[in-house]
This record gives structure tokens, sequence and C-alpha cells, in this order.
């Protein structure tokens, strides 16, 4: 599905072409979000890696679920949508105004009634260019979500675990597929989507570029098994945690904290300077994080459309 050549001309785009994105365009997509991000929110949160992981995973298909728009041999505007529901759209400073965000916006709407979604939305930084197309556009705020930062030379006090726990690295597939079962079981308490393939969650994971074993913590019980755990992901100087999720039946114990604390204090044995996360208005952690000395360093809101109501 593409936006028209004829679309293209009623906009006043004369010149530009569209096609579907392909893993060698990783590297200009990267580029066209992180001077987006920098101008939004004055630093860059998007890695490459998380272009490769993201597009490598079994049930995203590049060639029906994204696009490009060029002008020349440069592009301008991106558009994907996952599992007819998560979109990401970016346009190049130097476009906007001329149509190519509500184009690419349109777009990802008639990818979301197609494949059956039905409910469509894309987080935006607050204030951004971004959030006031999608305003425009009748799109409603579903969830704020933050991105938190340990200032530089603070850490998270220790949390002690009960006796007979342990927090260790990963070691292989058994313990893989046991961390994927937990994180899924945690998240899928408030995201309102379809349990993640196991193959899914390896591609983000397992696979992503510059994964090591010991990025994957699990926290686990006196019986051996895994009822909790952390993914972090390094680069350069920052240990980001992505995802961190305690088994509920094991909650209330500091599980949780003792993990991001392990979390951040290996990302430091390894170079890191910063410690970072994410959360969302959805979970209920923002004053937990905060708690523990973690300041937002920038507010996303996540922008969505019904379109099983439109014509």
């Amino acid at each position: 599905m593409t936006i028209s050549q004829r679309d293209i001309n009623d906009l006043g785009l004369e010149g530009c072409t569209t096609r579907p994105l392909a893993l060698s365009d990783t590297s200009a997509v990267f580029e066209l979000m992180a001077a987006d991000e920098l101008e939004s929110i004055g630093m860059v949160a998007i890695e490459e890696a998380d272009l490769v992981s993201d597009w490598q995973r079994p049930s995203f298909d590049l060639v029906t679920q994204s696009i490009g728009v060029f002008d020349g041999a440069d592009l301008v505007g991106y558009a994907e949508v996952s599992s007819g529901r998560r979109a990401t759209a970016v346009v190049a400073g130097d476009h906007r105004g001329r149509g190519v965000g509500t184009a690419l916006a349109r777009w990802t709407e008639r990818v979301s009634r197609r494949d059956g979604s039905g409910l469509v939305g894309q987080p935006v930084p607050a204030g951004s260019h971004g959030e006031r197309l999608l305003r425009d556009l009748g799109y409603e705020v579903l969830w704020t979500s933050w991105v938190l930062e340990m200032p530089q030379g603070r850490t998270i006090e220790p949390q002690p675990i009960p006796e007979g726990y342990a927090i260790r690295a990963a070691e292989g597939d058994a313990d893989y597929r046991a961390a994927h079962l937990v994180v899924e079981d945690a998240f899928l308490e408030w995201a309102d989507r379809e349990r993640e393939p196991y193959s899914d969650f390896t591609a983000q994971v397992v696979e992503r570029p510059g994964f090591e074993p010991w990025h994957l913590r699990l926290m686990t019980d006196p019986s051996g098994a895994v009822v909790g755990t952390s993914i972090l992901q390094l680069t350069g100087d920052t240990g980001f945690v992505s995802r961190l999720a305690v088994r509920r039946d094991q909650r209330h114990r500091g599980l949780a904290r003792a993990l991001l604390v392990d979390s951040f204090e290996r990302a430091r044995e390894h170079g890191a300077t910063r410690s970072e996360l994410s959360t969302d208005s959805r979970t209920g952690a923002l004053s937990l994080y905060e708690k523990v000395g973690m300041q937002v360093t920038s507010t996303w809101r996540h922008w969505a459309i019904d379109t099983s109501r439109q014509p």
C-alpha cells in the first residue's frame, strides 16, 4: 500500500517518490529520526540498532508495513505500522508544511484498517510539531510516557533480596524463554495487545546488534525458577533498561529495584556513565523511579485514532 503519485502531486510534492523500505535503509531512517529527536527533545534517543531489531521481527513485513518518501535520492519522510496498531512517522524539517506528515498519517490509518486493528497510534514528544499535527488530524492521547535518567555520579541505594533469591545473566534458550514469559505476563496486565511471539522477542533482544548474554538479567527464586528479568541495552556511555518485569506473585519484595540496581551496576562496569529507562502512565511506576533518584529527561504522548470509524 503506497501513497499514490496523484496524492503526491495534489499535495504539491512533485518530484517526490515513494516505496517500501528495506533493511538497507536503516541508516537513512536513523539519521532522519535522530535529527527530529534532537530538535524536539534536545538529544538523540533512537539507535540504529533499534530499527534493525524491530525490522527483523518475523511478524513485521517491511514490504507491506513501511513506506519512505524520497525527494530525489534523499529520504524526507518515513512511516511504519506494526500489527496494525503501533505507528511511527517522521518528516524531515525542511519538508514540513507540504503535506508529507498528513499523507503519512493517512497511510498509517489505511494500513491499520487493512490489517484489521481499527486503532492506530504513535508516541511523539510532548509539545513537538508531530504532536500538533496529530491533534489537528483528530487524534487523541491514550497515555503518556517518560524517559528517566539517574543523574551522573549518583546510584540507587542497594536493595537486599530475600534469602535464596539470586540475580544472574541469561545462559541460553531456556533462560530466554523464561524471561519472555515473565515479561509478557507482566506487560499484558496493562497493555492492550496480543501476546508477543517468542521469535519477535529474540529478534529484538537476543539478535539485537551488540547483544551479550549479560545484558539479560534474571532474578531466580530458591527453587531456581525465573521470577523477574531486566533487559539492558548498552550503547556508548549509556546503560538503558528497556524492560523490567517481576512475576505477579513475587512483587512487593524489592525484586524489581534489586534488578534495576544490578543492571545499572553491570552497565557501569562496562563503561556506562549514564543510566536510563522509560515508563508510561499505564504502569503507575513513575513515582517509584523518581523516589530512587531518577529524573525525567523527556515526555512523550501516545496519540491514537480509531480508524474503524472512518469511511
